[in-house]
């Protein structure tokens, strides 16, 4: 089974949100949740450290996923939503203690070097004890818990290794998902201090024109951690053409995503079944990264695991993740391109960009 380095996750998200121990397999925490109706994802999880370890996840980037939103939202919502900037960054630094209880348990190591991180996978590769610590790099979704660009640093200190500005709608710093505009004042400020400290910026979720802004004034490491292609599957959540070739000009890693509404054109949240979505149509995306490269040195994994309710139906736990070498690999992708796919690509971008020790 070929090693995995997942792109992106949201496991402290779910499990404080959701009150889902990621300690125990997603078909435990299923069964704990099986009639509870306040969130649309209960009883269909389909990630946890376990089922991570199953599959061979030996590193993720993990966020803290907090935003700040005036409006009150209804229960059934994920629970990222805050007042203010001093609320969302309480509640990032509640799920960043959460990733620093697990490592103190065992389950997880935090990475924020090439020494951790060579250390996590030379760890992985030599042993087969299934109760290995998966290894995380603190990333964050949504810039919004950095109450100013002077509060960076902090984070820094903190374990933080990569940024993306924004969510859904308008964050504090940049236009995201669904809307329209350029980075804020704020944001280019932002992008200063992030080239100072070393920080990855990530532009998953950017507005079309803040991403070519932050591409413009971030002259920095960057990555697409959890991106599909819009020349598939329309709307601005996904990269265009353009952008990917741009993206490749900086070196940039793309990490292909498990939501179905960005695997396959036309999707209805709510009301379309995953029954005609399969993990092909993530390969599919996969490999136009691959063709507009030329090559296997840019297109990696950034699943996003959710609910099943949005995930292909031939997955059902991140396990699933492993699947995909067959399919590349009677597509005719060779040996090192699997492994680019599966892990070199974003360990060589990490080796480059984290702090030696």
């Amino acid at each position: 089974m070929r090693s995995i380095f997942d792109g992106h996750l949201d496991l402290a998200l779910f499990a404080l949100a959701h009150n889902r121990d990621m300690t125990e397999s997603a078909a435990v925490s299923n069964r704990r949740e099986q009639g509870m109706a306040d969130a649309l994802e209960r009883g269909r999880g389909a990630v946890s450290l376990p089922d991570m370890r199953r599959g061979r996840v030996a590193v993720c980037q993990s966020s803290l996923a907090a935003r700040v939103n005036r409006e009150i939202q209804p229960v059934s919502r994920l629970d990222l939503d805050f007042g203010t900037q001093a609320m969302a960054y309480a509640n990032a630094q509640g799920q960043l203690a959460y990733y620093r209880v697990l490592e103190e348990m065992g389950e997880v190591t935090l990475i924020g070097t090439v020494e951790d991180l060579d250390r996590q996978w030379e760890r992985w590769e030599r042993q087969s004890d299934p109760g290995l610590p998966v290894g995380i790099i603190v990333s964050m979704e949504c810039a919004d818990p950095i109450v100013g660009p002077d509060q960076l640093e902090s984070w820094w200190r903190d374990g933080l290794r990569s940024v993306s500005l924004t969510h859904f709608g308008y964050g504090q710093y940049a236009a995201g998902t669904g809307v329209e505009g350029p980075l804020t004042p704020r944001g280019r400020q932002l992008l200063s201090r992030l080239a100072e400290v070393g920080m990855t910026l990530d532009v998953s979720h950017l507005a079309e024109e803040s991403f070519y802004d932050a591409l413009d004034h971030f002259p920095g490491p960057v990555i697409a951690s959890h991106n599909n292609c819009r020349a598939l599957v329309p709307g601005d959540r996904q990269l265009s053409d353009r952008m990917i070739r741009l993206l490749l000009d900086r070196s940039a890693v793309i990490g292909s995503v498990l939501d179905a509404w960005m695997l396959v054109p036309g999707w209805v949240h709510g009301e379309s079944s995953p029954e005609n979505v399969t993990l092909a149509d993530m390969a599919d995306h996969i490999d136009h990264v691959c063709q507009l490269a030329g090559n296997s040195l840019h297109s990696a994994i950034g699943s996003d695991v959710g609910g099943l309710n949005h995930m292909p139906s031939d997955f059902h736990t991140i396990a699933d993740l492993q699947k995909l070498e067959s399919i590349l690999a009677e597509r005719g992708y060779a040996e090192a391109d699997l492994d680019n796919i599966f892990h070199a690509n974003w360990l060589r971008h990490f080796r480059r960009w984290l702090p030696e020790s």
